[in-house]
């Protein structure tokens, strides 16, 4: 099973990279925080012998050029070992944080994909760029502004989904899908794998043609560690989108609740509302073989790579020790 996990800082971002490699994982992620997403990215491409991947950029407030050149960079940078990871965010962030439209994400996210590889064609094979659409238009594409033929070929591009109009489309027309780390068992099982596969029977591929890379919530059994594991599960919680993850376990009537309570601003006590038996079900939390098998059970059958969410970062040791226990 190969492992990824989050990059975190910035001007040290290498060195955790570098430390990250040594510990045994194969790949890092960036997300989309108080730092630039790609930046780190940049940084990290020097270390090596690392998969790299936005998880994610945001993409509707981003222009397709802007995007299919940073990827495209990255891409050459790490010598082929580059995915972008991209996100729809939520309507508030999108109208909001960064005054960009939002209307038909799932519609707009196709049509961005779909955008991005009429780029990474014109640039790969010189073709004429002609793409018009009914959110992006790019029709010119001179010698200057070229990159031409990538050696690695074009990025691969992975979307963050959770609910079945987007997981669906992304099946469809995506290369990969990055399972939101709110979720379960459950919830990957019943819901999101038959939209997947919905996804794929319309595009006429198999499941070998599209890569699953489900993101799940880990702790060490420090208790700090599960208290913050509790306020980020609280905090997913609390948004409407997320819902359906706890109707799957009849915890729905949880989620207003938290979301009266974020609006207050009192986030130690929705931490509270989340028991045992929902840490447990949402998160793999424990000693280094209590996370394996929590992150075995839940993708078995399903992936052969996993993104192990940190919400409070896990020691070089134990998260090494996780790593051997998945291999």
């Amino acid at each position: 099973m190969k492992v990824l996990t989050a990059l975190y800082g910035l001007t040290d971002a290498a060195d955790n990279a570098r430390a990250l490699r040594d510990a045994g994982v194969h790949g890092v992620a960036t997300f989309e925080g108080p730092h630039d997403v790609f930046a780190p990215l940049t940084l990290a491409a020097t270390v090596g012998g690392l998969d790299l991947m936005t998880n994610v950029a945001i993409a509707f407030p981003r222009n397709p050029i802007h995007l299919a050149h940073q990827a495209n960079d990255h891409q050459l940078l790490s010598g082929g070992r580059f995915r972008l990871g991209l996100g729809t965010q939520i309507r508030p962030q999108i109208e909001k944080r960064f005054g960009a439209q939002f209307d038909n994400p799932v519609g707009r996210m196709v049509e961005l994909i779909a955008a991005l590889r009429a780029i990474f064609d014109a640039w790969n094979t010189g073709s004429r760029l002609n793409f018009r659409g009914d959110y992006y238009r790019h029709t010119l594409m001179t010698p200057t502004f070229s990159p031409g033929p990538n050696p690695y070929g074009p990025p691969p591009i992975y979307v963050g989904a959770l609910g079945p109009k987007l997981t669906r489309a992304t099946a469809q027309h995506a290369d990969g899908l990055l399972v939101m780390p709110f979720g379960s068992k459950r919830f990957l099982h019943d819901s999101t794998m038959p939209a997947v596969r919905e996804g794929l029977a319309a595009s006429g591929r198999g499941s070998d043609e599209f890569v699953i890379i489900p993101e799940i919530i880990v702790s060490s059994d420090d208790p700090e560690a599960i208290a913050s594991t509790r306020r980020l599960l609280a905090f997913y919680g609390s948004t409407p989108a997320y819902r359906p993850v706890l109707a799957a376990h009849g915890w729905e009537e949880l989620q207003p609740e938290l979301n009266a309570m974020s609006k207050q601003g009192r986030w130690n006590d929705m931490a509270d509302l989340i028991d045992d038996e929902m840490l447990h079900t949402l998160a793999g939390c424990g000693a280094p073989a209590d996370i394996a098998a929590y992150v075995r059970d839940r993708i078995d059958g399903i992936a052969d790579t996993v993104f192990l969410y940190q919400p409070k970062p896990i020691a070089l040791p134990v998260l090494e020790a996780v790593v051997n226990e998945l291999r």
